[in-house]
């Protein structure tokens, strides 16, 4: 990041653990600031920062675009190598989470994500109000993995609309890679509304799905440059790179991963080879739209899952707008968030 444009940034070590404990604020001005935390091993503590500030930047144009009262931010506890976390100590780095966000007095509220569960959540609980994506039985909104599903079916169902005029995803071709939590369940998703489906993971193991589905699989580096329709990255970020591009065969690229682009400028590279890119960050706001309906906004399951399926809806505008004004989906979201944020700034009442 060429320039710094958090509200805050809290670095510590753990009093119970040890550990590297980042909470970074990216910004509270639609509200409070939500974003999961983060446990997985980094070589140096400086590359769990990193992550934590570009994260917490994506949680702010997640919530934005997707019409929520909140921020952004991200917890990230940056493990050494060879560092195991035995149940001892992942409790007390959970309970060194909690204090973070709690010396935060509201203004910041962590939920799971890479490395944590709903009951790690509990755990965090039991120390600070400020916490969702716990348990059903506990009264959190339970596994964010099915509202993120949903969520990214919702966009390739208004991107297929954009595209044929219907969003019947049926006889589609869509290459899925990474079939994990979320991955599997929108594969699942997927092979319900009849798609037909290319699957790939890192995990050989996950073949047996592509059986169950009777689906096609392939490794990565094959999945993600397959002539398709529809290409869902679906695990870890960084995979449209400047190199990549020229290879892909899809029409349009919308899926669940976080901070797919690899550089900014690789939207544009998209757009000129007439691929249409629907923002991470839009297609993949499922999860977090429905804990905050729930939990945050005391909302039920099914105001919850209305809010997430609206996703097609947003999608749907964001595209109409792009091809509106000549620009690509990606700046038609960015003017879309800078609205927001600036009607919010220059509120009355607001300081």
């Amino acid at each position: 990041m060429s320039t710094f444009e958090h509200e805050q940034v809290l670095i510590r070590t753990g009093r119970r653990s040890g550990l590297p404990i980042i909470v970074a604020v990216h910004s509270s001005t639609l509200g409070q600031a939500v974003g999961g935390c983060r446990v997985r091993q980094y070589a140096d503590w400086r590359d769990g920062l990193a992550d934590a500030l570009r994260l917490s930047a994506g949680m702010t144009a997640k919530c934005a675009a997707a019409g929520l009262d909140n921020g952004g931010g991200k917890t990230v506890v940056a493990l050494p190598g060879g560092v195991t976390l035995t149940p001892s100590l992942r409790r007390d780095v959970l309970h060194d989470v909690a204090d973070a966000a709690a010396s935060l007095d509201g203004r910041y509220a962590t939920g799971p994500d890479v490395g944590t569960t709903p009951d790690d959540m509990t755990v965090i609980g039991e120390r600070t109000g400020h916490v969702l994506g716990r348990p059903l039985g506990r009264g959190g909104s339970g596994d964010s993995s099915d509202p993120t599903a949903t969520g990214a079916l919702a966009a390739l169902r208004a991107v297929s609309g954009h595209l044929h005029g219907t969003p019947d995803l049926t006889g589609r071709r869509v290459a899925v890679v990474g079939v994990g939590s979320v991955g599997e369940r929108l594969a699942r998703m997927l092979a319900d509304e009849g798609a037909d489906l290319l699957l790939s993971d890192i995990d050989p193991a996950k073949r047996a799905l592509s059986a169950e589905l009777g689906a096609a699989w392939d490794d990565p580096e094959r999945a993600l440059t397959a002539d398709v329709d529809l290409l869902v990255p679906a695990a870890l970020g960084g995979v449209l790179t400047e190199r990549i591009v020229p290879r892909l065969r899809c029409a349009a690229i919308a899926g669940p991963a976080n901070n797919q682009l690899a550089t900014p400028e690789v939207a544009d590279l998209l757009h000129g080879r007439g691929i249409i890119w629907v923002p991470d960050y839009i297609a993949g706001a499922g999860g977090v739209t429905y804990a905050v309906t729930v939990e945050l906004q005391r909302g039920t399951a099914d105001e919850g899952l209305g809010r997430v399926q609206a996703i097609e809806n947003t999608v749907t505008d964001l595209l109409t707008r792009a091809r509106t004004t000549g620009t690509t989906p990606a700046q038609a979201a960015r003017e879309l968030i800078e609205r927001r944020l600036r009607t919010a700034a220059t509120a009355p009442g607001r300081r």
